[in-house]
């Protein structure tokens, strides 16, 4: 097995060698090794990719599609996004210039912040969010600028924005909104996200909307996008991993204006080429005739979501409300005297349940714990037992 040699051990980007490894990901493979354990550590659906989509790339394989694609990404997929971002917000992108299709949601995010950003740039980023966000960032030398949202609900006001922008966020480039919300759930009113884009204008910024888990939102709440109200300077990144099941096919795309997506689009290029064709014809199939799917997942979610909301409230945990993706963001009660971080690592060590500490997500996470519930009814059932018999314990 060949070692480096000691002389070329620091002869590494200086931007890497300062970020540490994701802390969701390493607690999640500390914990996997428990015997008996229940993960609801990770963002992974256990509902299995809808028959028709695995069908049509099972077709497209036959028909021997195996070449590169366009780099932008095959016309009858641009075309699919394009007419579902049309009925689902009202927004129309032009098919052949202002939509890009990538290797995930992931993939997006490095593109559009290596097109966008500069070493010493700043970007607002409200946490407590997914802290991949963070890492990217700082690959790009640029400086995420954390503004915690909690005293809020976890929902970022339009004068806390601009109190940001006018205080240690001056000069900014660029906001990032996740809705609705990793790690809370939550989901941003209409009403809001109009307030924000004003403020978003006013100082002349990008923003850039994360609304991968834009089809999955319960009850009352709708999902609504910053581009129907600021689509010249909104930057949308989306995908069909979560709402379809389909975390393992890694596809996401972009849209934006052509002026920002020729530079997109040309990122993409240098780090993919193209994305693999017979993921683009499943996501097709997907977008123009699975329409139901994301239907069938919702009202599966949403019972799950009661069930564990109700549950830890009895045992004495607080949250705000989860309106969509499928995370629950729980405050652990004070009278336990413990900590977010010791608090899952106890738990998955006795009980056997993994949850995400909540410091693992920025500012204002500290004191809590995400759960994911998309994991089957009857693992929950099995987890929140568990939980109740820990707590009782301490």
């Amino acid at each position: 097995m060949p070692n480096l040699s000691s002389d070329l051990k620091s002869i590494i980007n200086t931007n890497l060698s300062n970020l540490s490894a994701s802390k969701i990901r390493a607690f999640d493979q500390k914990v996997s090794g428990i015997p008996g354990i229940i993960k609801l550590t990770i963002g992974e659906p256990d509902l299995a990719t809808p028959d028709h989509i695995k069908k049509a790339a099972i077709r497209d394989i036959n028909d021997d599609d195996s070449h590169y694609a366009p780099q932008a990404g095959k016309p009858q997929l641009l075309k699919a996004i394009s007419c579902y971002l049309d009925r689902s917000i009202g927004v129309h992108y032009d098919p052949k210039d202002e939509i890009c299709v990538t290797v995930g949601a992931t993939g997006a995010l490095n593109d559009v912040f290596m097109t966008l950003l500069n070493p010493g740039d700043k970007i607002i980023v409200p946490t407590p969010v997914w802290a991949l966000y963070f890492q990217l960032i700082k690959m790009t030398g640029a400086t995420p600028i954390q503004l915690d949202t909690k005293k809020d609900g976890f929902i970022l006001k339009p004068e806390h924005l601009r109190h940001v922008l006018n205080g240690r966020g001056k000069g900014a480039k660029a906001i990032i909104l996740t809705d609705p919300s990793n790690p809370t759930g939550r989901v941003y009113a209409k009403e809001t996200l109009q307030q924000l884009a004003e403020v978003i204008k006013e100082y002349k910024i990008y923003s850039i909307t994360d609304e991968i888990y834009a089809e999955l939102v319960y009850g009352n709440a709708e999902h609504h996008s910053l581009s129907e109200y600021i689509p010249d300077r909104n930057i949308l990144i989306s995908g069909l991993s979560k709402a379809y099941a389909m975390t393992g096919w890694r596809l996401g795309y972009i849209a934006a204006p052509k002026q920002i997506m020729q530079s997109i689009q040309k990122v993409n290029a240098f780090l993919v080429t193209s994305v693999t064709d017979n993921v683009q014809m499943a996501a097709v199939e997907a977008l123009n005739n699975g329409q139901s799917d994301p239907a069938e997942a919702r009202a599966i979610y949403e019972k799950r979501l009661q069930f564990m909301q109700t549950g830890l409230e009895k045992l004495g945990f607080e949250m705000a409300t989860p309106q969509g993706a499928f995370y629950i963001f729980a405050k652990i009660p004070e009278k336990y005297g413990i900590d977010d971080e010791q608090f899952a690592f106890e738990l998955a060590q006795k009980a056997k349940v993994g949850v995400t500490p909540g410091r693992y997500f920025g500012k204002g996470g500290e004191g809590y714990v995400r759960l994911s519930y998309a994991s089957s009814t009857e693992q929950l059932h099995e987890s929140l037992k568990r939980i109740t018999d820990f707590v009782n314990d301490l």
